[in-house]
């Protein structure tokens, strides 16, 4: 069973390779939530995320241990490049077996790390069981993602960090997929400070470890979806759940819709980059799941950086819709000369910033006569924007917000 002494040793073995990331004091988190909020960002990680602690460790027990003939891992993020990382620091083989549609992106991150890469499958399971496959036909250690002790502890010394500079830290907010990194810094939590609670928390679009938290026993999903694909793991792993249900004091979950304002408020207000997975702990205490008494000392995980730039602009699309910072309009005009400079009017008097506009008069849906402009603006808030709707409505023009 792994323990606190496992976890030290890990920690001794991932110094001076894995970086000893900031555990950041967060002032407008603290003051929005009531809590003293501090930040671990592993965001900021070697490889961009927390999953290099655990590949690391485990590579570096086999070393140990007289194995140097190769390893294998499936993956399609930062599990694959923590363990290509770790192999490239011992001089030994790896195969990354990632599934047929993973980005260019991620697998040029890998190979950049001297790794093999394999495509196969339509998804992680199929990659998965290739990759067992495959170990087992070449003689390489198959590397689990979480379901594997050193790579527990691995994962775990990111407590240690934690208490190191907070010692008396009264919760610690963990993101949560197959629950390898709660699994490990639970156990060091509840050897270290046995009062601080363990709260994990994952995507809503992958509930099987939730679920299987409630029940108190492993239940599996047919499927995830998630913007947070860091921890949009479909079965839960038994293993993992035991630590869990003997360590983690709460279990949350948040949407889609909360995990990207987290994504959004960490970037404005941070000045912190993270992944989905890297939110979910911000998204928990943004939409008041996280239930401590005011000013308990929080500590939070960031647990990885690793966002598609497509994800990303979407993201930052979404939200400055949602925060009422962009309107999309489709508006009805009489095509005449000036019909499109009046409305224009209306928009400059009333301070209404115009960011990209089109116009159209030959869609065969409109009336003769008749064009249609698509406008997205700049807007300075709910009142802004009712204002706008209020002075085109008395400008006699029929138009319609698009989202």
């Amino acid at each position: 069973m792994l323990d606190l002494n496992n976890i030290k040793k890990a920690y001794k073995r991932v110094q001076g390779v894995v970086h000893h990331t900031p555990f950041a004091y967060a002032p407008i988190l603290s003051q929005l939530s009531g809590y003293d909020v501090y930040l671990k960002k592993e965001n900021l990680q070697r490889t961009g995320a927390f999953k290099l602690r655990g590949a690391f460790n485990k590579i570096a027990s086999l070393v140990e241990s007289g194995e140097k003939g190769g390893v294998v891992a499936a993956s399609a993020g930062n599990h694959a490049q923590g363990v290509a990382f770790g192999a490239k620091h011992f001089g030994i083989e790896a195969t990354i077996v990632m599934p047929e549609s993973t980005p260019l992106t991620k697998i040029q991150g890998v190979k950049e790390f001297g790794a093999k890469v394999i495509l196969h499958g339509s998804n992680y399971d199929e990659a998965y069981a290739y990759a067992v496959t495959f170990g087992k036909e070449h003689n390489y250690t198959f590397v689990h993602p979480f379901t594997d002790e050193e790579v527990m502890a691995g994962q775990g010394t990111v407590a240690l960090e934690m208490f190191e500079e907070v010692a008396d830290l009264d919760a610690l907010v963990v993101p949560v997929g197959g629950g390898g990194l709660i699994a490990g810094m639970s156990v060091a939590s509840r050897a270290l400070s046995p009062q601080c609670k363990v709260i994990g928390v994952s995507a809503s679009g992958a509930p099987a470890m939730k679920k299987s938290y409630d029940a108190k026993n492993a239940i599996d999903t047919t499927s995830v979806r998630t913007i947070a694909d860091g921890i949009a793991v479909r079965d839960t792993s038994p293993v993992t759940l035991e630590y869990i249900l003997n360590n983690v004091d709460a279990f949350e979950s948040v949407c889609e819709d909360e995990i990207a304002s987290a994504i959004l408020f960490l970037l404005e207000k941070q000045k912190v980059l993270v992944e989905g997975a890297g939110a979910v702990g911000v998204a928990a205490l943004l939409h008041h799941k996280i239930d401590l008494p005011k000013g308990s000392k929080v500590g939070i995980v960031l647990s990885g950086g690793n966002i598609d730039v497509t994800m990303l602009s979407l993201i930052i699309e979404k939200g400055l819709m949602k925060s009422a910072r962009k309107m999309k309009l489709r508006v009805l005009l009489v095509d005449k000369p000036g019909s499109l400079q009046a409305f224009t009017s209306i928009l400059t008097n009333i301070g209404a910033n115009i960011v990209q506009i089109g116009y159209d008069r030959t869609s065969t849906d409109l009336e003769f006569g008749d064009a249609h402009v698509s406008v997205a603006l700049e807007t300075k808030g709910v009142e802004h924007q009712e204002l706008i709707r209020n002075k085109l409505t008395e400008g006699g023009f029929v138009f319609r917000e698009e989202h």
